[in-house]
Formats: structure tokens, sequence, C-alpha cells
């Protein structure tokens, strides 16, 4: 089985009801199994593009999965909760992201583990350091590099886990 870690966001309609279906569309899965989900984190959008702010939350998954094929079910979700790739690092519905695979390097057309901005952000990695305790050497190094990060855009906690427990786990 593989492990992985994801980040999901999202900015326009009801923010917290987006996460909410997409991590239920991920427990739904028969191939991925949900480990942990953080809480939930306003942000501040980065890219210079004039948009709301966002809900961020990271995921610890287990599942059979190539990374690959991961990636295309994170599409499919996005599709369903009817994400539109209009402008980059836009507003959007709904985002879901690899952030790491097995703590491996995959470098591909259309897919680059480690996430190449996740040093660059810490709507990212606060939550990722939230779900990763039990992950020492992991841990350490996500607490490295929020201490190194350039980012200092505001974020803020505004939901505990406990908005996430009504998700049918495995």
């Amino acid at each position: 089985m593989n492990k992985a870690y994801l980040s999901i966001g999202s900015n326009i309609g009801d923010r917290l009801a987006n996460l909410q279906k997409a991590v239920q569309l991920l427990a739904d899965s028969s191939q991925i199994e949900l480990l942990a989900v953080s809480s939930v984190y306003e942000t501040e959008p980065v890219g210079g593009v004039k948009q709301d702010s966002f809900y961020n939350i990271a995921v610890k998954i287990r599942t059979d999965l190539t990374a690959p094929k991961l990636l295309d079910y994170l599409h499919w979700i996005e599709q369903s909760l009817h994400r539109k790739r209009l402008i980059h690092w836009g507003p959007r519905t709904i985002d879901l992201d690899i952030i790491d695979f097995n703590h491996q390097q995959i470098k591909t057309p259309t897919l680059i583990i480690p996430h190449l901005e996740m040093a660059n952000r810490r709507f990212v990695l606060v939550p990722m350091l939230e779900i990763s305790t039990s992950d020492k050497p992991y841990h350490q190094r996500l607490t490295a590099l929020l201490k190194a990060t350039s980012d200092h855009n505001w974020l803020k906690k505004i939901y505990g886990q406990e908005v996430f427990l009504w998700t049918n786990k495995k």
C-alpha cells in the first residue's frame, strides 16, 4: 500500500462544503483509506490574482493506486465538484494536489512529487504538520521547510478536525 499526503483548497461557493465533499469522495473510493484530515485554515491567496481567501486542509491517505492513477482520481473529484481551469492560480471550487507519495521523487510530464511549490506555501505546510506527527522524519522535514519558507501570507485556523468526523472512514 502507498501512503500519500494531499493538499485541498477551495475559494468559490461554500468553501467548507466543497472541502467536505472532496473528503467524502476520497473516502468513498474502495482504493483509498483516509488516515488523517487536518483542521481547516483560512488562507490568503497567492499568485497575484485578486480573489477571495481560501479554505485549505491536508489529508493523509493510504491507497493501492499508483501516483498517476491517484492524480486521475483527484482530477475526477475536481470535475465532479465543477472545477474550472480558467486562470492560473485563480479562483476555484476545489483544488486537490498530491504533495507527497511514499516520500518518493516522481517526475513525469503531468506529475511532479514532491509538489514543486510545497516549500513556498504555508497553507500547505501548516496543515501537513498537523497530520504528519506519526511520521517523525517527514514531520521534522516539514518543520524545517516551514521555518525556512519565504511565504509570509496570513492563515488562520477556523475549524478543527471535527468538521470531518461525519466522513465515512473505512
